[in-house]
């Protein structure tokens, strides 16, 4: 019999492969969701994976006492929905990212995370990818002598898939926190989408390590498939002495050293069961963390606060031309000032 019990807020698509990894964990099961918005939607998910659906998530959670919640809800929900988990005492809760939108949500949450029972990770799964993973082992093997760069693009905006992609940088790069930021900003219609934040943003990264990295997003980053779709296009990249790295979702990833030349195709059913498996690795991991207090999940909330306040740095260098030491504190108005002067381009 299952030892966990799991439910999920939301039953949008990226719902979905939340459920789907539990075909790969018997020590869990899904049992409940709940969607308040949509009730064909809550319904197509019930009978897809045989759970009992909710139209209230906090009745949810009180009835059915999940040990791991998943919110796959859109960002702007975040700050009502967290708390309740919280409050509720629900022991452990993946969260999508973004975790924020901004210097509000940023704030309110580094409250909550200091004071919170819950543990809190972050969907940030391409850390359990098999191509992600062996360009790390590359890099932790020395393979690629010492690594001084690091190159990560996507061609969706920072909100929507640049917190991933600084994710990438850091797994390559041992979790070295980021200590500067020196960007910029360009465009303010996306301002006003799901996933708000600039059209696009230029910045060079330093880790506390000595590394250096370059991290673009929107649609100036590089092109790196023939597909159309903007979100096809994300990538990192990690240079050492003796040769790099390269990892490209949709893709596939390639290890060139001195030891070796290793250039691997994904196709789009091997992307799909990858993405599941990672899914189903970072759940695994946080089952994990509910045994051992001393193992947390590598996309904990913590580190998620540190990424955001980088973004948050690259407004207020893109403000104020100059470089930003990470950790800063950010005023208020921040985000609010430079979609302004954005919109005035």
């Amino acid at each position: 019999m299952p030892k966990y019990r799991s439910a999920i807020i939301g039953c949008g698509g990226r719902a979905y492969g939340h459920a789907n990894a539990y075909q790969q964990i018997p020590q869990a099961e899904l049992v409940a969701c709940a969607n308040r918005s949509d009730t064909a939607r809550r319904e197509k998910f019930v009978e897809t994976f045989g759970i009992t659906g909710y139209a209230d998530a906090a009745q949810m959670l009180r009835t059915e006492q999940p040990d791991l919640v998943h919110l796959v809800a859109m960002p702007d929900q975040w700050r009502e929905l967290i708390p309740m988990v919280s409050e509720l005492g629900v022991p452990a809760c993946i969260v999508e990212k973004p975790i924020a939108c901004g210097v509000s949500d940023w704030r309110f949450l580094c409250e909550l995370e200091a004071r919170t029972h819950t543990k809190f990770g972050v969907g940030k799964q391409f850390r359990w990818h098999p191509g992600l993973i062996g360009c790390r082992e590359a890099v932790q093997n020395g393979e690629l002598g010492e690594v001084s760069f690091l190159d990560f693009s996507c061609g969706m905006n920072l909100a929507a898939q640049g917190t991933h992609i600084i994710d990438w940088a850091m797994f390559l790069n041992d979790d070295s926190p980021i200590v500067r930021v020196f960007g910029t900003a360009s465009g303010s219609e996306l301002f006003d989408s799901d996933y708000p934040a600039p059209d696009t943003t230029s910045c060079q990264v330093l880790f506390e390590n000595g590394v250096y990295g370059f991290w673009n997003t929107g649609w100036t980053s590089p092109r790196v498939t023939d597909d159309a779709a903007v979100h096809t296009h994300c990538r990192v990249t990690a240079h050492g002495e003796t040769g790099y790295v390269r990892f490209e979702e949709f893709a596939g990833w390639q290890i060139v050293s001195t030891e070796k030349i290793e250039n691997h195709q994904t196709t789009p059913d091997e992307w799909r069961a990858n993405n599941d498996l990672a899914q189903a690795r970072l759940t695994q991991a946080m089952f994990d963390w509910l045994e051992d207090d001393t193992r947390p999940v590598e996309t904990n909330l913590k580190l998620a606060l540190h990424q955001f306040n980088a973004v948050l740095g690259i407004y207020a260098s893109a403000l104020s031309h100059q470089p930003i030491d990470i950790p800063f504190e950010p005023p208020d108005d921040l985000d609010a000032r430079l979609r302004e002067i954005l919109s005035r381009s």
